[in-house]
């Protein structure tokens, strides 16, 4: 009862009813920015009413939206997926990154909580065009059929990746997959669970993914080689292929069936693993963008207005002095320095890590400082997703189905780039899967995966909980069990929405 009275509120403030000691706008996630309302009580958003709308949505995709991945998608994300495992620490001092490192973190965490919202509000973003756009493309004739399914399908794609990582970070997620109304007297039932929705189960989730991205792959733009930068066929097939590779969908098979049409496509290799960050030095050099191995990537193409994130990890390489004065994150660790030197492998080691003087010591002498260097310059590319990685997804999907040659075939395409001896065929599934995941890990370090690739394979907790004994740099982390894998629900999201749950373990 008490929840429809606070429904009851937000009702009695937009239409004007009389209301006695009834909160003005009652709390609800969507408010906050979740899902955008317009005050109209039409089915959709009603601000959108032209094929010039929809085409400006779909370019704040791309000019905007994706762009913001900088903060949330990559600083973020790397603190999960490569400081809860053991590729680095957490570098800063700043509270909320050393609870996470420290498996400390709590629903009061301003970073989870940011996340959470960011993500939130991402799929509000792609909403507006999922939508939206087939009514606008019966009421102007303007909007082709051929922009509409493919800025739709874009907007599907933006969707869907936002979504999985929501599944990765929390487990079951919100799935709101319309424009919630105004509420009114009359709809307070009907609209109640989409302004406070439940968590969606995983299971449910994922299927609706594999829906739309399915729906994506048909209307999707080709993969362009001079624009990576594009929510291509080929990005929706990689999702595919990773969505397929989790536990609550898991089928290798598909997994496989994606890895190859993605292989078939024109993409390739890069031959010196270092170029894919290279830039050209001086004052008219730029970054290298758009490579034949790469399958998305945000990009920045003017200095004046590039990417901020560079900051984050090491010097600017176009302005070496700039912002270089405190302690940067995603300092690699001992561990990972030695499983490259380990391998041998300098080529992969040399790209991913950075030796720099500074003027704090942290975790290494100041002199002869780690830094990650997978960002160097404020017009550098995010490398969301790449052959490579596709690569090694297939040698997983192999390893898992006992085709050992078949992990040979395509974790030595790696090794090959990487100037390092090729492996024999592994012996059985479990030797198979080590031998994929430490080559994952190798070739896809600040990248974003460490942390989810144990967790797939239930080596994560054991990963965790070994760290401290070998090294002392580690903080001293609280162990970590499964029900503490996914993250806390920001306490804010407890308290703007009654129907929300929080995860086990918090």
């Amino acid at each position: 009862m008490k929840k429809i009275v606070n429904i009851l509120a937000a009702v009695a403030a937009v239409t004007g009813l009389a209301a006695c000691d009834l909160d003005l706008y009652s709390p609800t996630s969507f408010n906050k920015g979740n899902v955008e309302t317009t005050g109209d009580n039409e089915e959709s958003a009603s601000q959108y009413k032209s094929r010039t709308d929809m085409e400006n949505l779909r370019n704040s995709l791309y000019n905007s939206w994706v762009k913001d991945i900088q903060e949330m998608g990559l600083e973020d994300w790397l603190v999960y997926s490569e400081t809860r495992a053991d590729n680095a620490y957490c570098g800063t001092t700043t509270a909320s990154i050393m609870a996470i490192e420290a498996n400390k973190q709590d629903g009061s965490n301003t970073n989870i909580t940011r996340d959470w919202n960011w993500y939130q509000k991402q799929v509000s973003n792609a909403n507006q065009i999922i939508c939206n756009i087939d009514r606008i493309a019966e009421e102007d004739t303007s909007l082709s059929a051929s922009e509409r399914d493919q800025w739709k399908a874009e907007a599907l794609i933006w969707r869907s990746f936002c979504f999985f990582r929501l599944t990765q970070l929390w487990g079951d997620a919100p799935m709101v997959l319309e424009i919630p109304p105004t509420i009114t007297v009359e709809n307070v039932s009907e609209v109640y669970s989409l302004y406070y929705p439940d968590r969606t189960p995983m299971n449910d989730v994922y299927a609706q993914l594999v829906k739309d991205l399915t729906w994506a792959v048909q209307y999707a733009p080709k993969s362009n080689p001079n624009n990576k930068m594009l929510m291509s066929d080929a990005f929706a097939y990689g999702l595919l292929a990773r969505i397929y590779a989790e536990k609550p969908i898991r089928d290798w098979g598909k997994v496989i069936e994606y890895c190859n049409t993605i292989e078939g496509m024109n993409f390739s290799l890069e031959p010196s693993y270092g170029t894919l960050w290279s830039y050209e030095e001086g004052e008219a050099g730029d970054a290298y963008r758009n490579s034949p191995e790469s399958i998305f990537e945000v990009q920045w193409t003017s200095k004046s207005s590039g990417n901020w994130v560079f900051m984050m990890y090491h010097r600017n390489a176009y302005n070496p002095n700039d912002s270089y004065s405190w302690a940067k994150w995603q300092t690699p660790s001992r561990d990972l320095i030695e499983a490259y030197e380990k391998e041998g492998d300098t080529e992969r080691m040399n790209a991913s890590i950075i030796w720099d003087s500074c003027s704090w010591s942290n975790y290494y002498s100041s002199d002869n400082y780690a830094f990650m260097h997978k960002v160097p310059t404020n017009v550098s590319s995010i490398l969301v997703m790449r052959l490579a990685e596709i690569y090694l997804l297939h040698a997983e999907a192999c390893a898992c189905t006992s085709d050992f040659e078949g992990v040979k075939t395509y974790v030595n395409k790696v090794r090959t780039r990487a100037k390092l001896s090729p492996i024999p065929a592994p012996a059985s599934v479990d030797e198979a899967i080590d031998v994929v995941l430490h080559e994952r890990r190798l070739e896809l370090s600040f990248e974003g995966f460490r942390f989810f690739d144990l967790a797939r394979h239930d080596r994560i907790i054991d990963v965790h909980n070994s760290m401290n004994e070998k090294d002392s740099y580690w903080q001293q982390r609280k162990p970590l069990f499964e029900s503490r894998i996914f993250l806390p629900v920001p306490t804010e999201a407890l308290d703007a929405n009654p129907n929300m749950s929080q995860n086990a373990g918090y």
